[in-house]
């Protein structure tokens, strides 16, 4: 029999196993053809898009209710295993991972968001950093980042390159700072020197992104040089920009960090990493309130996990392919899907009423925080 299964549409799949054998509940089209619904193609089950007209329970075999649990999760994991490869040294390349992360989504529509404001990202080079450079430039802005040097020239070079490919008309050129620490005051006051006078003396955002971790942790064997290095580069940095870049900010500037879903659930494997993040959420609420009468709101993104050079620089083989899949979604994000909540709260116009807050794209953990 053949069966024309592309008429066939799904709103949502239901699995169960009722008296012994396999079924599904799929919202089907009234217009389908085939006369035996256990004909009906694992593909168009798996990947139909949101129509709904009316119910039907189809009897399955094993096998052919295992493709269509197989296609689901691919559904729901977009199809990405991670390859169990890992990197040597901290904090990673994402030249060298496989895959690429995506930092920019064909799909993002920019409506000049930004536009004439000024941005300086710390940790711009790559990862989550670098898909907020892309994203802010997109909508307008002149974007400055931070990224140590010579370990991450080359994907500072590159994230360079692609500001430039997507930056909106009016947006000025963009500039790469290089520093040896942001962990280091003296380093974070050249850094916001070199970038207000880049930008003609003000500032109008600040994303305080730059981040470290080491696994595997355990408190007994986490050495002062290490627990100093992690707090320095995730917590002081973030004093330390701050302490600077709120001279060349105005009413209605914003000032963003980057904490971690760690922060609200906790992580025994990263038990010094996840300490700072929860230090970045207490420094974000306390900051708001001081920053609130100079109208500058101060508001932070607490992202899940999420596909960055930290993972195969930090993780073992077995841990990177499993990467994401404790998640409600099944899946890691990629950086350019995080990025958009850093517009979000950097524009004005979307989000003037909020400060003091913590938004979470992690891929459906409820973490009430």
């Amino acid at each position: 029999m053949r069966m024309v299964c592309d008429r066939v549409l799904l709103r949502e799949i239901y699995l169960s196993n009722d008296r012994g054998f396999f079924q599904v509940f799929a919202w089907r089209d009234l217009a389908t053809t085939s006369s035996n619904p256990r004909h009906v193609c694992h593909t168009c089950v798996a990947t139909a898009a949101l129509h709904s007209f009316k119910i039907s329970l189809i009897p399955l075999s094993l096998s052919l209710f295992s493709k269509i649990a197989g296609a689901c999760k691919k559904m729901a994991s977009g199809g990405q295993d991670f390859p169990p490869k890992t990197q040597e040294r901290l904090p990673g390349k994402e030249h060298a991972m496989d895959p690429t992360p995506d930092a920019f989504s064909a799909d993002y529509k920019p409506a000049n968001k930004l536009r004439g404001k000024t941005a300086l990202v710390t940790g711009g080079d790559s990862g989550i950093g670098r898909a907020v450079c892309l994203h802010f430039a997109a909508e307008g802005a002149t974007v400055a980042f931070t990224y140590v040097k010579p370990d991450e020239q080359k994907d500072a070079d590159e994230t360079l390159r692609l500001i430039n490919q997507h930056k909106a008309d009016g947006a000025r050129e963009p500039i790469a700072i290089a520093t040896a620490d942001v962990g280091y005051e003296e380093n974070c006051h050249k850094v916001v020197k070199e970038a207000a006078s880049h930008f003609g003396g003000a500032i109008d955002i600040l994303v305080n992104n730059a981040a470290e971790q080491y696994y595997p942790c355990d408190v007994t064997e986490i050495s002062d040089e290490q627990l100093e290095s992690v707090f320095r580069t995730n917590v002081f940095s973030y004093f330390f920009m701050t302490k600077f870049a709120v001279n060349h900010m105005k009413e209605g500037g914003s000032i963003i960090n980057t904490t971690s879903v760690t922060a609200y659930r906790g992580s025994k494997k990263l038990l010094d990493y996840t300490a700072t993040k929860a230090a970045i959420v207490g420094f974000t609420r306390s900051l708001a309130l001081q920053m609130v009468e100079k109208g500058i709101r101060v508001n932070a993104v607490a992202p899940g996990p999420g596909w960055t050079r930290l993972i195969p620089g930090s993780f073992s083989e077995v841990m990177v392919t499993e990467f994401g899949k404790a998640v409600p979604m099944r899946r890691a994000a990629q950086p350019t899907e995080i990025a958009p909540s850093y517009v979000f709260l950097a524009c004005r116009e979307d989000s003037s009423y909020i400060t003091g807050q913590v938004i979470h794209p992690n891929g459906g953990e409820i973490v009430n925080g």
